[in-house]
């Protein structure tokens, strides 16, 4: 592993740096100024639920034509101009005067941090690598974990003395920073040609599957419900972080001090998972990897105790880490990945779309009534209900990769 690292280095970091600098459009981190921004612009929960629904479902929208870009141009190139157009889309959230304009704002954080952001560094990691593939993709998204464990407790803690508008100036100052460093980590791209045949693997019955040709394949409509759940409930959790501390009758930095923890297990579980999928190979672990979740939410709707809250986070940490290599390389595996780009847009396109389900379905919940202690146990069976749809569209198509 420590030879991986050291001959991979400057491939590996660049996606460590782009992962990291995502999280400025992730729910996590947007989620930090919630009750800021509510009391600001005068809306209700159920009012910013469905504000960040439609800004991010227009997100997804935009990913399935946008994130085919990583097929023609190189990284250093693409990822160059999505972080200038994500410190634009902090400065905006800084600026904004009026509630108004919040849509535009969401959208332009999702698409530019969780979205392009995001898919450039994993579609980079799939094509690069190939044997070491899910190694690959562990060492890189260790970014997501870092910007979950770091930025959660930074900025809560800065809020206490900086106007909250302030800290996103801030947020794309540091977005913008990271343009040189990726410059200099890819001064030479780990393929001469990013469309280099060599570096090409092929998928099912030994093809090379367009977006259309993936589309159209039962496989990729049995996979659609967990692609959805993760996006659209791990999102919903942080997005109702606040009002999820207080319904547990914690305050937010006790909530919040749990979070390096989460991120502790998740950068254990990815780890593991991407040693796991070169050994085993992505079709034996797939079907499973959601089932943390069931126990996650059914704790997180019950838990009464520090100590229970946290057996919650363990276990939706398992799935978290295992989220950011198993699918990726799925796609890559199933289908091949000469149009890897676009696949994995439209894959991306429906989470996204998940993440932008979640919130608002949870957040109008909450305005009806609805407990979200109550919700959390409904969510916990949907992921029962994902298994069993990976378990039968993966044993069922598994025999094609021969």
């Amino acid at each position: 592993m420590l030879s991986f690292l050291r001959e991979n280095a400057p491939w590996l970091s660049a996606g460590v740096l782009l992962t990291f600098l995502s999280s400025f459009g992730q729910t996590f981190f947007i989620s930090i100024f919630a009750g800021e921004i509510r009391e600001t612009f005068q809306i209700s929960h159920g009012q910013w639920g469905g504000i960040y629904a439609l800004g991010t479902t227009a997100s997804a929208i935009t990913m399935v034509w946008a994130g085919g870009l990583t097929d023609r141009f190189r990284v250093r190139a693409l990822g160059t101009v999505i972080l200038a157009m994500l410190m634009g889309a902090c400065l905006f959230m800084a600026l904004n005067p009026v509630w108004w304009l919040l849509p535009l704002v969401i959208f332009c954080l999702r698409f530019t941090g969780q979205g392009m952001t995001s898919h450039i560094a994993v579609v980079a990691m799939s094509r690069w690598f190939i044997a070491t593939r899910g190694r690959a993709l562990s060492v890189a998204t260790l970014g997501f974990a870092l910007g979950e464990a770091l930025l959660p407790l930074i900025f809560v803690a800065l809020l206490v003395w900086i106007d909250w508008r302030l800290l996103w100036v801030v947020a794309g100052v540091i977005a913008i920073a990271g343009v040189p460093v990726l410059l200099l980590l890819l001064r030479q791209e780990r393929t001469p040609q990013s469309m280099a045949e060599s570096s090409q693997a092929l998928g099912m019955s030994a093809l090379h599957w367009t977006r259309n040709q993936t589309f159209r394949h039962p496989l990729f409509w049995f996979m659609v419900p967990a692609l959805l759940g993760p996006g659209a409930f791990n999102t919903a959790f942080f997005f109702h972080q606040v009002h999820f501390a207080e319904v547990k009758a914690m305050t937010h930095i006790e909530l919040v001090t749990m979070f390096p923890f989460y991120t502790g297990i998740s950068i254990g579980a990815m780890v593991l998972s991407g040693a796991a999928l070169d050994k085993f190979g992505t079709p034996r672990l797939i079907p499973w990897f959601q089932l943390p979740m069931v126990a996650a939410f059914l704790v997180f709707a019950f838990a009464q105790s520090y100590g229970a809250m946290l057996l919650g986070f363990f276990c939706l940490a398992l799935t978290t880490g295992a989220n950011t290599t198993l699918p990726n390389a799925f796609w890559a595996e199933f289908f091949g990945t000469r149009h890897l780009g676009s696949i994995k847009a439209m894959a991306a396109a429906v989470m996204v779309l998940g993440s932008a389900l979640g919130p608002g379905i949870t957040g109008l919940g909450i305005d009806l009534g609805m407990g979200i202690e109550a919700q959390y146990i409904l969510v916990a069976g949907y992921f029962i209900f994902t298994t069993v749809m990976m378990a039968i569209g993966v044993g069922r198509y598994r025999l094609d990769l021969a």
